[in-house]
């Protein structure tokens, strides 16, 4: 089953199961915009190690969990509404090189702080699940740490226990 989506950049696209996650954070947007662009915030949610350079054609590399290291360019960087990257693993993982799928984060100012919207598009089917679940446990943890509250030590550090949680959510592999 496909979809066919608007890419980024406006040309119709065929897209194999985006992921999309929304949330509210106790946070103004240029916060929340922040721990997608500074290194030191970034790996308080999400990763051992960051290289950031928010600017269109600048790295965007994670290792979010010092097992595997996302490797991706920041395609469009609108502060504090917007901000697209590319995303993929330098390892060979859920067929998703590097560069391969696109991530959008829409920031919107809301009475008690901002939406924030992701949408990770050009996702392969068995790939679908395993980024789902990425998003779902990494999210809430950004909400925390931009909301001001102290998110607690990543379990998915550990290997082992971040490969249970994924197979409990049902993604071959693991």
């Amino acid at each position: 089953m496909q979809n066919e989506e608007r890419d980024v950049g406006g040309t119709p696209e065929k897209t194999d199961f985006p992921v999309t996650y929304e949330l509210r954070i106790a946070a103004r947007p240029e916060t929340v915009f922040d721990y997608f662009t500074d290194p030191a915030k970034m790996t308080q949610w999400m990763g051992t190690e960051a290289m950031l350079d928010p600017q269109p054609g600048g790295v965007c590399r994670v290792n979010p969990n010092g097992h595997a290291v996302m490797s991706g360019e920041f395609l469009e960087v609108d502060p504090p509404r917007r901000i697209v990257f590319s995303w993929g693993w330098e390892t060979a993982l859920f067929s998703t090189p590097p560069q391969s799928t696109l991530v959008e984060v829409v920031f919107t100012p809301v009475e008690e702080g901002t939406h924030l919207r992701l949408t990770h598009r050009r996702l392969k089917p068995e790939s679908e699940k395993f980024h789902r679940a990425g998003w779902e446990h990494y999210l809430p943890r950004l909400s925390n740490v931009a909301g001001g509250s102290n998110p607690g030590a990543d379990p998915w550090r550990d290997a082992a226990a971040a490969a249970k949680d994924l197979r409990d959510a049902g993604i071959a592999g693991f």
